[in-house]
């Protein structure tokens, strides 16, 4: 089996491919990456297709069609674990950043995104609002090797939500950045960037031993 050749990156719900642009900077050029957009999201023209946040998943789903390693920001995150639970075998691993992962955030002391969401994006689809999707009970069941990142700063995703995740998960790691809010990935690419590394580089050896 190859080494980790391909990540393939997934936003927020904000769809915004120019979020991860200061983190790809910073990965190793010999690896091929692939920004996953959103139809009808950050002036993505829509789809024909699409008309629901199922069918949005199952687009996204459909593109996943190599070994890959995963990196999903926030609302993201329940795209990489449905690729994980559904197409277990292309999917060499998962890095999620201040995500919920699929899981009622009611027990949690969270933000309310929503409301500013739907003010701020006023022209997009409301797919990630209003979205009920579940994957608790199934997180148990993902055996690749998961990286979460979280900031200690972070309103939306707390970092009491990234170490529920981490016991939820068969083999995962919690890395918390100092001072990184949400959007850490994208103001503290150089520290997010040398935990993917060093994950990648644990990927790969996982993977050729």
């Amino acid at each position: 089996m190859n080494s980790v050749k391909h990540v393939i990156f997934l936003p927020g719900a904000s769809g915004s491919t120019s979020f991860w642009f200061p983190l790809i900077e910073k990965l190793p050029q010999d690896i091929t990456l692939q920004m996953m957009a959103y139809p009808a999201f950050a002036n993505e023209p829509a789809h024909p297709d699409i008309h629901n946040f199922d069918q949005l998943q199952q687009y996204i789903l459909e593109k996943i069609d190599r070994p890959s390693v995963l990196i999903a920001q926030s609302m993201g995150g329940i795209f990489a674990v449905a690729a994980a639970l559904q197409k277990t075998e292309l999917i060499q691993g998962l890095v999620l950043i201040a995500t919920s992962g699929g899981i009622d955030l009611s027990k949690f002391k969270v933000a309310d995104w929503r409301q500013h969401y739907a003010k701020e994006f006023l022209d997009y689809p409301d797919w990630f609002i209003t979205t009920n999707i579940n994957y608790e009970d199934q997180l148990a069941q993902i055996q690749q090797k998961t990286l979460l990142i979280w900031g200690d700063q972070d309103l939306i995703s707390p970092v009491d939500v990234g170490q529920y995740l981490e016991q939820s998960f068969k083999d995962a790691k919690l890395k918390i950045i100092q001072g990184g809010e949400h959007d850490l990935a994208h103001h503290y690419a150089e520290q997010v960037a040398k935990e993917i590394m060093l994950y990648l580089y644990q990927i790969d050896k996982n993977i050729l031993t």
